[in-house]
């Protein structure tokens, strides 16, 4: 009994929070989006293929092409370019009909409170990376997202729109000619729709990364919309000193 009372004097529990953390509109517009843009880049890897141009060269040497031909040989990607359009445009009305009612509803419910950056949030986003680098002991405080990830998901809004401008400015140059104009003309949008792709591709291995990382309670919020406050053991004055 004697013991039982010194544990409780020197260590308290506190009990397991469980809060929403992702309404159900949100869960829905990101699993559907998930997919959706998995296939959009499968698809537009498919159209690539039949016009393969782009590379990163220093004179007349070739660092880095964007693919090699055992790339798209190991995908079984080559003499499919009527699949992949097909796939592509009808995925892209996807695509556009989520964003749009995702960016409505995080305006009408308020969420876009949590999501967008605000002056601070490029300071702390710094401070998240060298937290997350294990070089800084010290992560600024956060709400639902922490300041790298405000600014994350703020750039992919921004990468969507400019996705599917420059994809108008590709499938109808003379039709959305005023897009393609905004675009830069039809060369420099094929060059922005690639570069934002690789941007997606990018983005979706730091955030399974990040996923992986942070562990199933992160993960299973975005599943249930509930997350589990782990208890937290607090050590008492005496202990401190």
């Amino acid at each position: 009994m004697g013991l039982l009372n010194s544990f409780n004097s020197s260590t308290n529990f506190r009990m397991k929070k469980v809060i929403k953390k992702h309404p159900l509109a949100i869960r829905w517009f990101h699993w559907i989006n998930f997919p959706v843009l998995t296939v959009m880049i499968w698809s537009g890897l498919l159209i690539y293929w039949a016009n393969s141009v782009y590379k990163i060269s220093v004179g007349n040497t070739t660092i880095i092409k964007f693919f090699p031909k055992g790339f798209y040989k190991a995908l079984n990607v080559p003499f499919h370019l009527a699949k992949g359009m097909s796939f592509h445009f009808a995925f892209a009305w996807l695509f556009i009909i989520n964003g749009i009612l995702y960016v409505a509803y995080t305006i009408f419910s308020g969420e876009w409170r949590y999501l967008l950056p605000n002056k601070y949030s490029f300071k702390e986003a710094w401070q998240v990376l060298l937290h997350d680098l294990h070089i800084k002991k010290y992560q600024p405080p956060q709400l639902k997202y922490n300041a790298a990830q405000r600014i994350a998901y703020t750039a992919i809004f921004f990468m969507g729109m400019g996705s599917v401008l420059s994809g108008f400015a590709i499938y109808k140059p003379v039709q959305f000619s005023w897009v393609a104009f905004l675009c830069g003309g039809y060369e420099a949008a094929r060059v922005e729709h690639f570069i934002l792709t690789i941007g997606y591709v990018l983005f979706f291995l730091i955030h399974i990364f990040q996923v992986i990382k942070t562990g199933w309670n992160n993960f299973q919020a975005i599943i249930s919309g509930l997350e589990v406050i782990k208890p937290e053991k607090q050590i008492s004055t005496n202990e401190q000193a």
